[in-house]
């Protein structure tokens, strides 16, 4: 039987305690943990550059996704919604597949081809869009000879997906309700 702490050597005690007020140290929360690790505003941040839309504008983004999106600001407002909820990853991609779009430069579309891809398409990519494995695999197909249109079937399930999921609730949200106020 165990003969307690008294049986160990005097040096085993120290070091025990010498750990034990490490692991102290280490294991203390801040008054407020979740603030520390994950700073959350309080008010939506306002779309930096871009004007403000008149409500009619506005108003129309709840039933079109593609009016949102080529409004400036109605685009930096859904971004930063959806960066609030951690799911920026489609609105990203869409902007990328935008931007890829309007490339000229064969050389400067392969590699903006393989960004894209490796940002979001691939496996275990690091904002890797929820798409099936027959567009994926299309889009590969696509990729092996890069031109304007190798990301559109993703982009346009990407776009689906967003104007069934992502609208609903940025109409919903307070980000939105403080524009048609």
């Amino acid at each position: 039987m165990c003969k307690g702490l008294a049986a160990l050597p005097h040096t085993c005690l120290e070091r025990a305690k010498e750990i034990k007020t490490k692991l102290g140290t280490l294991l203390q929360k801040p008054d407020s943990a979740i603030d520390f690790i994950i700073p959350y505003p309080e008010k939506p941040e306002k779309p930096p550059k871009a004007q403000k839309p008149s409500l009619e504008e506005a108003v129309q983004w709840r039933d079109s996704l593609e009016k949102l999106l080529q409004n400036p600001y109605g685009l930096a407002s859904f971004h930063s919604f959806l960066r609030s909820e951690f799911s920026e990853e489609n609105v990203e991609f869409w902007m990328a597949c935008e931007d890829y779009k309007k490339t000229k430069s064969p050389m400067k579309m392969a590699e903006k081809a393989k960004k894209i891809y490796e940002e979001f398409i691939q496996t275990e990519a690091p904002k890797e869009v929820n798409i099936d494995h027959f567009t994926k695999a299309v889009t590969m197909k696509n990729l092996v000879e890069p031109s304007p249109s190798s990301f559109d079937m993703a982009q346009k399930r990407i776009f689906a997906l967003m104007e069934k999921d992502s609208l609903p609730r940025f109409v919903r949200s307070e980000f939105y309700q403080e524009l048609i106020k």
